[in-house]
């Protein structure tokens, strides 16, 4: 038993084999009482399974919650508001859900008195690490319980002896079923694990739950159009919707025509490379809708500073620094270039891809076509002008070959 002593240890439950399991490890070897949260977020199960669950195992204070509209607005729009991708591939579907939680958690703990927390993250992954500076970044006097850095139940079967020895109720079997682990919401489902621990081994068709493959999509492009307001999707095709809605809707347009499609290695925080694929139809279509608006309505040097700034904020976003006062203070420059990101994109969706077809900001666009026109703009721009322009440009250029002689 640990020598450390806890009256109440709240847990990110799931309902699941490790979950489960950790519920009933934290109590025996704790002596406490567990207080359980399960947060929808969008990962598309039946949630109520988990109350039963857990009041199975004589839990009494249960956190069952619907924070699918909070995650969306306050967690995955400001995000793409940066345009943030990882590695010029991921994006972003984990590593932002994982703020969201840890606030809940330690927000519980304060509500219930409990005096730490619990997750099911493994000592190897990237997640331990969000839930963590999240949960410290909130509360720095909370404690918290990590099992799989504790424990010597590191393998399925050795959890599945564990649930049957304790008469625990889980669903699974020693063999089949998915070889995957998955992680789903609103934004993303990610797959690890498996024959995906090969990187030269490709995934099976079979795998992906979201998307068709791009060579079964329609053979006709579908259009949309996507509203935007200070920088943020407001409307498809003319139907405003919530955030959770909106998103939704782009995932079920994206995965019928095989949008979002991922396979990458990606460099973990805790220092490995990992191999993952990803589904993120929504956001694949999102990301693009959004940089096209703001090719219309962002000033030259604003969009190119946030180009530069997008790779640290998506690795802090990534590394689990989302509470941290620099990505605070990226949001608020981000947020600031965003007042007049307001318009229209009309986008095709085929076979996979996502093609821009069409801008228009009625009020904040910089697109003026008399300057920018190739037939005779009347004056708006005298190309004169630029022979002056190039040659002070060119100045340091013509000194330091005149001084390489």
């Amino acid at each position: 038993m640990s020598t450390n002593t806890f009256k109440k240890i709240v847990l990110a439950y799931s309902g699941g084999l490790d979950t489960s399991v950790i519920l009933k490890w934290l109590e025996e070897q704790y002596q406490c009482e567990v207080v359980t949260f399960t947060a929808d977020i969008g990962q598309g199960e039946e949630l109520e399974p988990a109350r039963t669950k857990a009041q199975a195992m004589g839990v009494k204070e249960i956190y069952i919650e619907d924070l699918r509209e909070e995650f969306v607005r306050d967690y995955v729009f400001p995000m793409f508001r940066s345009n943030a991708i990882y590695e010029g591939e991921y994006l972003l579907g984990t590593s932002i859900a994982r703020p969201l939680i840890a606030k809940r958690l330690v927000e519980i703990a304060n509500e219930t008195g409990a005096d730490a927390i619990s997750h099911g993250a493994t000592g190897k992954g990237n997640d331990q690490v969000r839930f963590e500076l999240g949960a410290y970044a909130l509360n720095p006097d909370i404690k918290i319980v990590a099992p799989w850095r504790e424990w010597d139940l590191n393998s399925r079967e050795k959890l599945l002896d564990y649930a049957e020895a304790n008469g625990i109720s889980v669903e699974g079997k020693r063999k089949g079923g998915s070889p995957y682990s998955m992680d789903a919401n609103l934004l993303h489902i990610s797959y690890e694990g498996g024959e995906l621990e090969d990187p030269w081994c490709g995934p099976d068709d079979a795998m992906w739950r979201w998307t068709v493959s791009p060579q079964a999509a329609p053979d006709d492009p579908e259009t949309i159009e996507i509203e935007f307001k200070n920088g943020d999707p407001v409307a498809v095709n003319g139907e405003r919707l919530t955030p959770a809605a909106l998103l939704l809707k782009l995932n079920e347009l994206g995965g019928r025509h095989g949008i979002g499609r991922a396979d990458i290695v990606e460099n973990r925080y805790v220092g490995m490379k990992s191999r993952g694929c990803y589904e993120t139809p929504g956001g694949t279509i999102l990301l693009k809708a959004h940089r096209a608006i703001e090719s219309i309505t962002l000033d030259r040097e604003s969009a190119h500073l946030k180009d530069e700034l997008m790779p640290k904020y998506a690795s802090q976003i990534y590394n689990g620094y989302w509470w941290s006062p620099e990505r605070l203070a990226l949001q608020t420059l981000i947020d600031q270039t965003q007042a007049p990101v307001n318009g229209s994109i009309r986008l095709n969706l085929y076979k996979g891809n996502v093609i821009v077809s069409g801008r228009k900001s009625e009020s904040n666009s910089l697109f003026d076509a008399s300057i920018a026109t190739f037939e005779d703009d009347a004056g708006a721009y005298d190309q004169k002008d630029a022979e002056g322009f190039i040659k002070l440009n060119a100045l340091r250029l013509r000194i330091l070959k005149k001084r390489e002689g």
